[in-house]
């Protein structure tokens, strides 16, 4: 059996652009879907529902529709920015603010006139040429039982994206989550040109292709395990 923590530790996020003209294979596909039919849901209820679009014609009317982003996504992501290397391997979490826009990069300064003027743009820059998206979806009236807010049908989601991610990239195929579809004024379209029915909800959806030139090198950091875990007692940092 191969090294299952060595998978997890390599898999990453490849934001850069796919080669349209290279498709996943249908096999692989399959492979990935298969991962996400034995991913753990709570009470296996599998409240989940998979749209695989790799029709060229649908997803470029899919990249048509015009994104929003708003001014708390904004700062919210602002609070999870560092301004330099150092900065980010003192941390251990979150990302650099040089991969994100001018606005953003001024330490302890969001140049928030600046972030709200900038022009929308269409979902296209974040599919990016993918050959294959992924569009999950649920359904929001069914609830896991006494799981207050449906917390652990979410939580079972997040099992479903993590097992399609690591078998994609044990495969060799890049992968990308896409949060933007999901957003309440860009659903309705995506879900209309789909053929979505009501009253199911996008909860995210991911791209998987291959890299049209080779990916950007860029720091990953993690809190230590002696960071997170506290032992027997809350406050007890460490094990042993």
């Amino acid at each position: 059996m191969s090294d299952i923590l060595g998978v997890i530790r390599a898999r990453n996020s490849l934001r850069t652009p796919f080669d349209r003209e290279r498709p996943v294979p249908l096999e692989d596909l399959r492979r990935v879907l298969e991962a996400a039919r034995w991913a753990p849901t709570a009470h296996n209820m599998q409240n989940f529902e998979i749209v695989a679009v790799d029709d060229r014609r649908l997803l470029e009317a899919v990249g048509a529709v015009e994104r929003c982003v708003s001014m708390q996504f904004i700062r919210e992501n602002y609070r999870q920015l560092s301004f330099s290397e150092e900065e980010l391997r003192r941390r251990k979490v979150g990302l650099l603010a040089a991969r994100f826009p001018p606005s953003w990069r001024t330490p302890g300064k969001l140049d928030e006139e600046a972030a709200a003027k900038e022009p929308p743009t269409a979902l296209r820059d974040a599919l990016q040429d993918s050959p294959v998206l992924l569009v999950i979806v649920y359904d929001p009236r069914t609830r896991a039982p006494d799981s207050d807010g449906d917390f652990l049908g979410i939580v079972s989601l997040g099992c479903v994206l993590e097992n399609m991610w690591l078998e994609a990239d044990a495969l060799g195929i890049a992968f990308h989550v896409v949060s933007a579809l999901g957003a309440e004024c860009v659903a309705p379209q995506v879900k209309a040109l789909l053929g979505i029915p009501e009253p199911l909800r996008i909860a995210f959806a991911c791209r998987l292709g291959y890299p049209a030139r080779r990916s950007e090198r860029y720091l990953r950091v993690r809190r230590d395990v002696e960071d997170f875990t506290h032992h027997n007692a809350f406050g007890r940092k460490g094990l042993g």
